[in-house]
């Protein structure tokens, strides 16, 4: 059956009064068709003009069309999120620390009861959020260990949260691995990183992390969001040489990841934002759809599945000129620090730089790039602008394509700050994301970008139409089980497509019987029902 507008026409009411008694009266409703002639005629007395113009005829595309859109229009007020954002309880601010840690972005983010902070590494290529947890092999987490931080990192541990449970084998999200003899059996977990011989392993557990809200309607609120983490008790590889020490948030489509998980809950839409200054400033706001204004570019799908932030690169320019077949593919990830491109590509962007600069080619311990100049302070090389040319002419302006070279006196030199990728699929690291707002839009499957300066959202943010009542749901969403490209930092067998939207229409019915001394609730009534139609 279709879905119709209702208007309740009320009729009269015939109230018949018997002494020393009480009658029960029966009222009765006529359904009425939104595009009805009775309507019509109502607006037109209403207007006090003619309803014609924009009066489809029965039947016709424009009437068929009115009927959609309003459909549309009605699923979007009843899927509209609690919260325009969220940002982690200790602030929206990402920092990062430098070759010492890998020269990725950390915010701390607060988990269990009593709520413990955790510096995380920011990952939108992989899914699970994991710390490191009851450890057998884990990095120091001592501050007198690094030179970096000023307070000691923090170790996680089930039996000290009372909010914590334990993922058993039978779980949805659990992979039925060798491991899980038993249904019953602590579900264990996996995480391989593209990095040689690096990974995160443990045990799946259930727990709360805390964020804080930006919303009109909510000021200042604090929000416990039920969460799957991994109690990281061994990791190999670069995490025991300074990469997330303390843990990592992965941010990636799979349903295991912290965005999947508030946005199934209702709490926000289903997007995020990632921006990095260049001074070192950075934020991070779970449901933020970013601006009317910015440029979008499609996520593209892996084997009909929609599994990593992977785009499509047209042209790669170097200044005004753009060398033929240098497309490719990308994956946009803040877990990889630098930019990586296909090995035919690079070629092509690298003589295309060395070209155009104007400057002594150089070389420097340490440094991974192959194309390196002579400079200083005082000189002012000509540096040519990188250009990622996305498909209908969107272009992604690179505001810093190099890496400055230091020595004992400052700066002696630069580095184009790009490397060859292994495979057929380049990465789009955080160093060239920096300056602006990078915006993850899984509702729409989109990637979309500005310049920005990283500046607070929380004190600037436009509220969304409705926000539908009820808490974030003690129960967890199912798993869709996908496997994931070769190659890409993600769970094994825990990625999973976001969520997806779910489409209840409303309509708004009544349908009592009044007695005589419940009259006038009818009037309040009538006026409901108007405003629900009209």
């Amino acid at each position: 059956m279709p879905t119709w507008n209702l208007i309740y026409t009320l009729g009269l009411v015939l109230a018949l009064l018997v002494k020393n008694s009480a009658v029960a009266v029966t009222f009765s409703s006529k359904l009425v068709h939104r595009f009805s002639d009775e309507v019509r005629a109502f607006k037109i007395s209403r207007s006090g003009g003619n309803a014609s113009g924009s009066w489809p005829a029965r039947g016709s595309l424009e009437y068929f069309k009115a009927l959609v859109n309003g459909d549309l229009e009605r699923q979007k007020m009843k899927l509209s999120s609690k919260y325009d954002l969220l940002f982690p309880s200790e602030g929206s601010k990402t920092m990062p620390f430098g070759n010492e840690f890998a020269w990725l972005h950390y915010t701390w983010i607060d988990i269990g009861t009593p709520n413990v902070s955790y510096l995380v590494a920011l990952d939108a290529g992989s899914d699970l959020l994991w710390v490191p947890c009851d450890c057998i092999q884990c990095a120091p987490l001592s501050s007198s260990y690094y030179d970096a931080l000023d307070r000691d990192l923090s170790e996680y541990s089930p039996s000290r949260s009372s909010t914590s449970k334990r993922l058993t084998c039978s779980h949805q999200l659990c992979e039925l691995g060798p491991k899980c003899k038993s249904p019953k059996l602590p579900c264990p977990y996996t995480v391989s990183y593209r990095s040689e011989n690096t990974s995160s392993s443990g045990l799946l557990v259930e727990d709360t992390i805390y964020l804080e809200s930006s919303n009109d309607r909510v000021p200042n609120s604090s929000v416990q969001a039920p969460v799957i983490l991994g109690c990281g008790r061994m990791q190999s590889g670069e995490y025991l040489d300074g990469v997330a020490p303390d843990g990592l948030i992965g941010l990636g489509l799979g349903e295991i990841s912290v965005p999947s998980f508030l946005a199934k809950a209702g709490l926000i839409r289903n997007s995020f934002s990632l921006c990095f200054n260049e001074d070192d400033n950075g934020r991070i706001f779970f449901g933020d759809k970013g601006l009317a204004t910015q440029h979008t570019t499609p996520f593209l799908p892996s084997d009909g599945k929609y599994l990593t932030y992977i785009v499509e690169v047209e042209a790669s320019c170097v200044g005004n000129s753009c060398p033929e077949d240098s497309g490719f593919k990308a994956l946009v990830d803040s877990g990889t620090s630098f930019t990586f491109l296909p090995a035919e590509v690079y070629e092509k962007v690298v003589q295309e730089f060395d070209r155009q600069v104007n400057a002594t080619s150089a070389s420097y311990d340490g440094y991974p790039w192959e194309y390196c100049y002579n400079s200083s302070m005082q000189e002012s090389p000509n540096i040519p602008p990188v250009t990622f040319m996305f498909p209908h002419n969107n272009r992604f302006m690179v505001h810093n394509p190099v890496f400055l070279a230091y020595g004992k006196e400052g700066v002696v030199g630069f580095c184009l700050a790009v490397q060859p990728a292994d495979g057929d699929i380049g990465t789009i690291g955080q160093n060239y994301m920096t300056g602006h707002r990078m915006v993850f839009d899984r509702e729409n499957l989109t990637l979309g970008w500005s310049h920005s300066t990283c500046q607070d959202l929380s004190e600037d943010i436009m509220p969304l139409t409705t926000a539908p009542n009820g808490k974030p749901p003690s129960t967890l969403p199912a798993n869709e089980q996908q496997s994931t490209p070769s190659g890409h930092a993600a769970a094994p067998a825990l990625a999973g497509r976001a969520p997806s939207k779910s489409s209840a229409n409303s309509l708004c019915i009544y349908s009592s019987w009044f007695s005589l001394t419940r009259l006038m609730s009818l009037f309040s009534l009538s006026l409901s029902l108007l405003a629900c139609v009209l």
